[in-house]
């Protein structure tokens, strides 16, 4: 404890409370995927007192990792994702238990993974590309009712005051989100709680000779990824705490936000009254009405 009396968790217990703190000290939550998304909502997990996580992913630090993920440096290139990841937890956390799997996440091993955990999962957060695994996942979770949230699209997106959250069946404008409404209908997936854009992604061209399947079309921005593991942490962290769980107010504040039509006064150009020593005067009535 700091010479204040403060410590890790104070700033915490001011906003969660205590048993709100203490709850989520004692759940337990899995990420899949430590990519851009993945990576930076464990990060935000373990800064936020979760007590357990269960990190996956099979990949290594690449430079061209740098630009997204909380554990890409020129220092961690070449490392196992896993091992980056762990020795960030315990450097934030010293008391989360971590229990890391080297593992590629397929359909196929994914009952495996929950087996040897006995389902004890408060939360599973999808941070994973592929979409077959993303639908056996959700599959899954809703077969053994363990609480998912999953990750649309970062790539093309610019806009982060675009993410919401939403249930599968009633997204826009994302192409990925397109191919699991379909996918998960046939699949009788009745509901899946999804992070996504209801941005148009940016037109991009692929690399010019590279095969589709190659992606070269899809680009990510440094901001984008990492705010969508932060709003995904944020998903579970409230929900874990039992804090923030009024959607009500919260929306009804988004549409007042959205309500308001900008003055043309103020929207324009500030025209400088005068001058003193400190620089430019902007007139009183310049000044009027600003929020």
């Amino acid at each position: 404890m700091a010479a204040d009396g403060q410590n890790a968790a104070s700033k915490l217990e001011v906003i969660l409370g205590r048993e709100g703190v203490r709850r989520l000290g004692e759940s337990t939550v899995m990420v899949l995927g430590l990519g851009g998304v993945g990576s930076n909502c464990v990060e935000a997990l373990a800064r936020g007192g979760v007590g357990r996580l269960v990190i996956v992913d099979h990949d290594v630090v690449q430079e061209s990792n740098i630009n997204r993920q909380a554990i890409a440096f020129h220092s961690t290139v070449g490392r196992k994702k896993t091992d980056v990841m762990r020795a960030m937890i315990a450097d934030i956390n010293p008391d989360t238990a971590v229990v890391a799997h080297d593992m590629f996440v397929l359909p196929d091993n994914l009952g495996g993974l929950f087996d040897e955990h006995e389902n004890a999962f408060d939360y599973v957060v999808d941070a994973i590309d592929t979409v077959s695994t993303k639908l056996a996942l959700a599959a899954l979770a809703q077969e053994r009712k363990i609480r998912l949230i999953s990750s649309m699209g970062a790539a093309n997106k610019l806009h982060p005051e675009c993410f919401r959250t939403a249930d599968i069946y009633e997204t826009v404008n994302c192409p990925l989100c397109r191919v699991m409404r379909k996918e998960a209908r046939k699949r009788g997936i009745e509901r899946l709680r999804v992070l996504y854009s209801c941005e148009q992604p940016v037109e991009t061209a692929a690399a010019e000779g590279a095969q589709r399947r190659e992606r070269t079309n899809l680009g990510t921005a440094s901001f984008v990824p990492p705010i969508m593991g932060q709003m995904l942490a944020g998903e579970v962290i409230r929900a874990l705490s039992g804090i923030g769980q009024d959607r009500e107010s919260v929306d009804s504040a988004m549409k007042l936000a959205d309500s308001i039509k900008p003055n043309r006064r103020e929207s324009g150009s500030v025209r400088a009254s005068g001058a003193d020593a400190g620089g430019a005067r902007v007139s009183k009535a310049a000044g009027k009405g600003v929020r």
